[in-house]
């Protein structure tokens, strides 16, 4: 059974930068373990009663990692994969946010804000002038904690990309960002 850390027994982050191929493998497992699965309740960010499915297919991973317009952002304590993002560049003014998790029993500590923090400051340094994202419409409390860290619904729906019965819809949200 996985044990929900204190606020004080996370630990020093020493670290968050850009990932490489190296680290498919401890991303593959951090992000399973985040949103799918019995080790993904241990946390309040997950997808484990909505899917059941892979949260990303190793091949995926492994062309993000390698495609020149994403940047995966990983947190380590010590040398211990414990966060990650992505940011990708979608055109000349905006990057798409999406793979923010953290460890499922280091939630809800600090370290989802700093990596998105981070991601927003690198979608600066690239000139991006706006970062959207999609997040499931029913996950409602994350989409609260996006919208109090500036990010607003644009009102735009847009489909699960595998059908599902029920459907599943994503909800679109956008936060414009200050230059760098």
């Amino acid at each position: 059974m996985l044990k929900r850390v204190q606020h004080d027994e996370v630990g020093p982050v020493h670290a968050i930068s850009p990932a490489s191929c190296a680290d498919a493998a401890a991303l593959k497992a951090l992000l399973e373990a985040a949103y799918r699965g019995d080790s993904a309740r241990a946390g309040w960010n997950h997808e484990a009663d909505i899917l059941d499915d892979e949260r990303i297919a190793p091949g995926e991973l492994e062309a993000m990692l390698a495609n020149p317009a994403v940047t995966i952002l990983a947190a380590r304590n010590n040398e211990t994969l414990v966060g990650c993002v992505a940011v990708t560049r979608k055109d000349s003014a905006l990057g798409y946010l999406g793979m923010l998790c953290v460890a499922p029993t280091l939630q809800s500590a600090g370290l989802g804000r700093r990596l998105l923090d981070a991601a927003e400051d690198h979608a600066r340094t690239l000139g991006l002038a706006a970062m959207e994202m999609t997040v499931i419409d029913s996950r409602t409390s994350l989409i609260a904690w996006y919208v109090r860290r500036g990010y607003r619904l644009t009102g735009e729906t847009r489909p699960f990309p595998v059908l599902r019965d029920p459907p599943i819809t994503f909800v679109v949200l956008e936060k414009r960002l200050n230059p760098a």
